[in-house]
């Protein structure tokens, strides 16, 4: 179970996210945000199984 503010990041991924929100109703329910290369934040939807907590 993740919570909002832990960072995660894709299973096969090198980005680390944040977790801003959730929407439990949505099978993609968990709400992340980054920043990019030129940095743009960006909003992604993920579901949980997809991701994992960040390596320090």
């Amino acid at each position: 179970m993740f919570t909002i503010g832990q960072q995660v990041q894709q299973e096969f991924g090198t980005q680390v996210m944040k977790i801003i929100d959730f929407e439990p109703d949505l099978i993609e329910n968990v709400i992340t945000q980054w920043e990019d290369e030129e940095g743009t934040i960006v909003t992604g939807k993920f579901m949980e199984s997809q991701l994992l907590p960040a390596e320090e």
